[in-house]
Formats: C-alpha cells, sequence, structure tokens
C-alpha cells in the first residue's frame, strides 16, 4: 500500500521549485540539478509530481495572478478596468512580478520548441485569456469580440512587463499600461 502524499512536504517543495525557477530559469531545467539545489533528490520530486511537465505546470500555476478572482466578479466597464490595473500591479510589483519572468520564459521557449513546451505554453495563455474574456462577455461583447478584447489585455500587458524587465522604465510602461487599459477597455467594441 503507497504511503499517502505529505502535502505540507509538497507545497514547500514547490515553494522551492519556484524560488528555483525564478532565479535559474526554465529552458533547461533538469530535475537532478533543481534537486539537489533545494536539498531534495529527483526521485522525491517526481513522487511529489509526477512529471518534469507536471512540476512546471504546477510551478507556472503557483506563481501567475489568480485571473478568476481577479475578472469574475466584474460587471462593468470600470470593473474591468480596475481589475485590469489589478493584474498590472500583480505582474510588475505583487507577489507574482518575480513569477511573470518563468512565463515569459516559457513562452519563448515553446516558440522555438513546441513540442515539449507548446502545450504548456498555451495552457498558460489561455488561463489569463479565459476569464478575462468572460469578463467582457459579461459586458455585452461578443465570443469573438470577447476574447479579442481579452487577448489584446492579456498580450499587451506580458509584452509591456517584459518591456519593463529589460529596460527598468517603470514611469514609461505604467504610462503605457494605463493607455492599453484605457482604450482596450471601451463601450464600442
Amino acid at each position: 500500500m503507497a504511503r499517502p502524499v505529505n502535502v505540507e512536504k509538497r507545497t514547500e517543495l514547490l515553494q522551492q521549485v519556484v524560488h528555483y525557477l525564478q532565479h535559474h530559469g526554465l529552458a533547461q531545467m533538469s530535475l537532478s540539478p533543481l534537486a539537489e539545489s533545494i536539498g531534495t533528490t529527483k526521485r522525491m520530486l517526481l513522487y511529489y509530481f509526477g512529471s518534469r511537465e507536471n512540476l512546471l505546470a504546477q510551478a507556472l500555476a503557483a506563481g501567475r495572478p489568480d485571473a478568476h478572482a481577479m475578472f469574475d466578479d466584474v460587471r462593468d466597464a470600470a470593473g474591468l478596468r480596475a481589475a485590469a490595473h489589478g493584474l498590472w500591479e500583480a505582474m510588475t510589483v505583487g507577489e507574482q512580478s518575480r513569477s511573470i519572468r518563468m512565463l515569459l520564459q516559457l513562452l519563448s521557449v515553446a516558440a522555438t520548441d513546441p513540442e515539449q513546451y507548446g502545450t504548456l505554453a498555451a495552457d498558460s495563455v489561455e488561463v489569463m485569456v479565459g476569464p478575462i474574456a468572460d469578463a467582457y462577455a459579461r459586458l455585452g461583447h461578443g465570443p469573438q469580440q470577447a476574447r479579442a478584447g481579452a487577448t489584446l489585455l492579456v498580450s499587451g500587458l506580458r509584452g509591456l512587463c517584459q518591456d519593463r524587465l529589460v529596460t527598468h522604465d517603470a514611469a514609461r510602461t505604467d504610462a503605457a499600461a494605463r493607455r492599453l487599459i484605457r482604450d482596450a477597455v471601451t463601450a464600442d467594441d
């Protein structure tokens, strides 16, 4: 009989993995060096997470803003703008600001290695686009317009975040994010 998974230990390991990936990247991540760095073994990582792919998926999920929590209560344009500003803040100065680097790396490596990273990258995009598209739909936008608006917000803010990480120009990227949000949340789309 298999012993039950120690949830506290699993949570602790996941936090350590997220921290490791934030500092070392994920493009060439190998379980053995990762395990050694965080004081465990490859076998234990596989025991708790099943596979390298599942570990990456859970690390990305643990580090990203919760789009459902941010956008599920949106009922009007002002609420959508406020939620979008909250997302920008979470990505740039909030708890998830360090984890956005993992997502940017994932999207980059998925473009050159779609077989290994494509599904995980697409899922990481959809987990953000979906709840925001739902918010647009609640504001009366048709399905295509809702997904287009959500894509504009998610991809636009992500691009601005990458710009900010590279240039360190917070004032310019904050101003651009405010403009993007204002323009993306209009009543006549």
